[in-house]
């Protein structure tokens, strides 16, 4: 398969360039994947210390074990009396763009804890709905997280990579490196700052996920050149790669059973709900000293992560056109830029090539492009338990965190990768040639489309939503 169509390229970084602070803090690397290029800013500026003040005492359970601010209902009061609009300093670090990261961090954790502060008191009384959250966002907080959001590159609230998750870490000891136990939360809302707390370990598994993208980067970039190129080796390289690389990603991600517990889950998410499709928040949020007219944005959400839509861009998995699929595209609008950019060339250069045309051409590509996309359907599917155990047991909320709806989001993707699984072993009349693992893959995905389509009817029942949106 000649590559006669015109080339699109992309730089994807060996070297990270870490001391380089004219660079935003996410670029897509072979080394480091999806994480920031390096480790992320923890302290501030002298001239951020009332922030810093405010952050450190927000958290329901301070770094120290005391009640914070939160555990008091006492985080708006004070910051309308002590933090003042620091958007000045901001502008004077324009040219830090790590710095202006964990600004952004900091700013959003401290934008939804206002705004939701009042839902998290309403929820401590077992209320049936979380009420409302304050209306609108005072000129301390609107104006400083507008500015260095535009210069970090994301909306001005808060985002899964740049704020909640793949930004909020440190390490213990920096010898050595990612490793689980070496991580700690830089702020959190609950009980985070305790590495042992259900909070730490809801954010700290992300990380640890995160951690393995470097080679599934390699693995794409690998498979879209021997495609290129009609090389079957490069490609089939590529693609082992990509499957070796989500199988630890996948490992890692049944590790939050046992380092976050669904029966504390409840707690924290409230915090991290968004001002966008939520009852709380009926008509948006008004940034003062911004935005006369209400804004809206997602909360953070697990889809906001780069790592499953980059392999639904590789391997070319259609999705259904419902709105449900229109929510999944508005995500993509939530990561960081160079993340976007790049997925959108993987998508593009995977159509230019017709990637999946090329893989079912040869029996060894066509088995490992199936079990790919296992890989993916094997994520979705642990997304799909931890919403129906973390979630769907113990909230009547019908919205997730990032606005969409709770019950029918994750199985739009997750059947289509199902269906996209069944239609390639099918065609290839059963998948005789295709081997023994293939084979035992497809028996458990056919018993898991069953599962889940009664699963999904239960549930939607129980709730009084169409199963089809």
């Amino acid at each position: 398969m000649g590559d006669n169509t015109p080339h699109l390229s992309f730089d994807v970084l060996s070297d990270t360039r870490p001391d380089d602070n004219s660079l935003p803090a996410f670029m897509v690397s072979t080394t480091r994947g999806f994480l920031p290029r390096t480790e992320p800013v923890i302290t501030l500026p002298e001239e951020f210390n009332a922030l810093e003040s405010i952050l450190n005492r927000m958290p329901i359970q301070k770094a120290d074990g005391t009640p914070g601010l939160l555990a008091h209902g006492q985080l708006g009061e004070t910051v309308l009396m002590e933090l003042p609009d620091l958007t000045d300093a901001v502008v004077k670090y324009a040219d830090n763009l790590p710095l202006q990261n964990a600004l952004y961090r900091d700013y959003a954790f401290l934008a939804s804890a206002y705004l939701l502060e009042p839902c998290h008191a309403r929820h401590l009384l077992k209320a049936n709905d979380y009420g409302l959250g304050r209306q609108s966002l005072p000129v301390m907080i609107s104006r400083p997280i507008f500015k260095c959001a535009e210069y970090a590159g994301f909306k001005p609230f808060m985002e899964y990579a740049g704020s909640y998750a793949l930004y909020n870490y440190r390490l213990v000891d920096p010898s050595k490196g990612l490793e689980y136990d070496n991580l700690r939360l830089i702020r959190a809302f609950e009980r985070g700052l305790d590495p042992k707390s259900s909070e730490a370990g809801f954010v700290q598994v992300h990380i640890d996920m995160v951690q393995n993208s470097g080679p599934l980067v390699e693995g794409v970039v690998n498979a879209l050149d021997g495609c290129a190129a009609s090389d079957r080796e490069t490609f089939n390289d590529g693609l082992r790669k990509v499957i070796t690389s989500m199988t630890k990603i996948n490992k890692v991600m049944e590790t939050m059973w046992g380092k976050s517990k669904p029966n504390d889950y409840d707690m924290f998410r409230t915090f991290i709900f968004g001002i966008q499709k939520q009852t709380m928040f009926p008509h948006g949020v008004i940034y003062e000293g911004v935005s006369e007219t209400p804004l809206e944005f997602r909360g953070e959400s697990g889809a906001n992560d780069s790592m499953i839509p980059l392999c639904d861009n590789l391997l070319q998995i259609s999705m259904p056109e419902t709105p449900l699929t229109e929510i999944l595209q508005d995500f993509r609008s939530y990561r960081p830029g160079n993340h976007r950019a790049f997925l959108e060339y993987v998508k593009a250069r995977s159509n230019q090539l017709s990637l999946r045309s090329y893989a079912l051409q040869d029996s060894t590509s066509s088995a490992l492009y199936i079990l790919a996309m296992n890989q993916v359907r094997d994520f979705r599917w642990r997304h799909w338990c931890f919403t129906r155990e973390y979630i769907l047991k113990r909230s009547s909320h019908p919205t997730a965190t990032g606005g969409s709806p709770i019950v029918t989001w994750l199985p739009n993707q997750l059947q289509a990768v199902l269906r996209g699984m069944t239609d390639i072993y099918e065609t290839n009349g059963g998948g005789e040639s295709l081997g023994k693992e293939v084979a035992e893959v497809m028996e458990a995905t056919y018993t898991q489309r069953d599962t889940l389509t009664k699963e999904v009817d239960k549930y939607c029942k129980e709730r009084n939503v169409a199963a089809k949106s």
